[in-house]
């Protein structure tokens, strides 16, 4: 039996097909071959074409199918971007782009919902601010598109959008649901109340289905156009942070994992009530929640992680023709340099407004800067080391919420493929970091086998999990990253 895991984000749409005998990933695709655009209208927004993720789940579907009997799959699972805006006509066709994640027009929506229902009940109920979150954008949208709200026949999530595309019906879950503020903890249900505050209709959400389980079928229109078999169940959703979490076998209070890709996160499990009263860290409902044992993903987010890098690597390759524009030959560049970057200074704030920073964008920028002494090679290492200290920054919040965290766990992926990211990562935040051969796809094709019943628990499903290699902290090491670290947050424009 063979399972798809489908991964849509911000750069690119990646499928992996797992063997759910083996527990190995045979096969896998990514869509398009560079990165997928962003429209940004005006400061501060961040929108893309829903229709862009499907056509490249579409190719990406194609190239992985046609290697294996269609028969054989038995099930999909969708890992996607969290905290983006689908809204849809009743024919399902979107009424406007998507607003992805990292958009920050919605922040003062948020933020005035805050003032008015009260810290007590947001953090009692919602567990965090309403924020720059799925409601906040949908609130947006009422406010400034009156038009465009009128028509609007279902608000969703991007991976509820897939899902759609795949069985033809709207549906969302309710850990998607909880990373918009539109989950009730208390009542484990729609937040109504929030709803009700902004005078939107609770008819706009979705039906709510199971995020582990059978949540629909692959329609005849939908495997025509990918060649899957009609009726392939639809088993798994998640946002791309608990699944990210989920495939490292992140599963119980205590364990954590992180990622780098277009923004950087740290995901810590626990079986708490954690509420971080400046909101600089967020609590969502985890892959392995359940009444009976309650398990909240807590997620700190730094915006312009692999974003950075990549606007790194676009202006030289554009300066160089692209004669050396790949993120190897600047991972090369910033190995040649010690660690503190010789006392150039990079904050990666410049992909919209941060939440370890209370919603303020604060600009990416470059200290420190000398002209006869600093290269591109300083600019490489001190892209890398300013992204790691801001991910710090956020992780010293989580810890005081979790607990002390010893183990970090990591993909073999984006930023983390840098010898210089590891190093910094475990000698700055102190932790041991393990490394495995696993992806976002491959975690979801996972999720779909657990979904449908061919694994037991998710700590079967994991089995097949290879550990690829351990990065511990060096004394001598650990204390040169600290003064780098000193002198980062010394001159951070706050």
């Amino acid at each position: 039996m063979l399972f798809l895991g489908i991964d849509i984000g911000s750069s690119s749409v990646k499928l992996s097909l797992l063997d759910g005998d083996t527990g190995r990933r045979i096969a896998s695709s990514q869509y398009p071959d560079g990165e997928l655009a962003i429209q940004s209208r005006a400061p501060g927004w961040a929108e893309q074409d829903p229709q862009v993720w499907w056509d490249s789940v579409v190719k990406g579907a194609r190239v992985l199918v046609a290697k294996v009997d269609p028969q054989r799959i038995g099930g999909v699972g969708i890992s996607y971007q969290m905290h983006g805006l689908v809204v849809v006509d009743r024919k399902n066709e979107p009424v406007r782009p998507a607003i992805i994640w990292c958009d920050s027009r919605a922040v003062n929506c948020g933020e005035q919902a805050f003032r008015d229902l009260g810290e007590d009940f947001c953090f009692r109920h919602l567990r965090n601010s309403p924020g720059n979150f799925t409601a906040a954008k949908l609130r947006w949208v009422q406010l400034h598109e009156p038009e465009v709200f009128a028509r609007i026949h279902k608000a969703m999530l991007p991976g509820d959008y897939v899902a759609m595309r795949l069985s033809g019906e709207a549906t969302t879950t309710a850990s998607g649901l909880s990373e918009g503020t539109l989950w009730d903890f208390e009542t484990r249900s729609v937040a109504e109340e929030l709803l009700q505050h902004w005078q939107i209709d609770s008819s706009l959400v979705p039906t709510v289905v199971p995020g582990v389980g059978l949540q629909g079928a692959v329609s005849g229109t939908a495997a025509a156009e990918l060649g899957l078999r009609a009726g392939t169940p639809i088993a798994y959703r998640f946002g791309d942070q608990p699944n990210n979490a989920f495939s490292l076998k992140v599963l119980e209070p205590g364990e954590v994992a992180t990622t780098a890709g277009t923004s950087g996160v740290i995901y810590g499990v626990t079986d708490q009530r954690a509420v971080d009263p400046d909101s600089r860290v967020n609590t969502f409902l985890h892959v392995t929640d359940s009444v009976e044992a309650p398990r909240n993903g807590v997620l700190m987010c730094v915006n312009g992680t692999g974003r950075s890098y990549s606007w790194l690597r676009q202006l030289l390759e554009n300066g160089t023709e692209g004669r050396g524009g790949s993120y190897e030959h600047l991972n090369r560049l910033a190995a040649s340099v010690p660690v503190g970057s010789e006392g150039l200074i990079f904050h990666p704030f410049g992909n919209g407004a941060e939440r370890i920073f209370q919603n303020r964008n604060l600009g990416a920028q470059l200290l420190g800067l000398d002209l006869n002494r600093h290269g591109l090679a300083h600019v490489a290492r001190a892209t890398q080391e300013g992204i790691v200290f801001a991910l710090n920054r956020g992780f010293e919040v989580l810890k005081s919420l979790t607990g002390t965290c010893r183990i970090v766990r990591a993909g073999n992926g984006n930023m983390f493929r840098s010898e210089v990211f590891r190093d910094a990562f475990a000698n700055t935040t102190g932790a041991v970091l393990e490394m495995f051969a696993t992806d976002g796809a491959e975690g979801a094709a996972r999720g779909a086998a657990l979904g449908v019943g061919h694994f037991g628990s998710p700590a079967e499903a994991l089995d097949g999990l290879e550990r690829i290699a351990v990065v511990e902290p060096e004394p001598d090491l650990a204390d040169r990253y600290a003064r780098a670290y000193r002198q980062w947050s010394d001159r951070l424009p706050i």
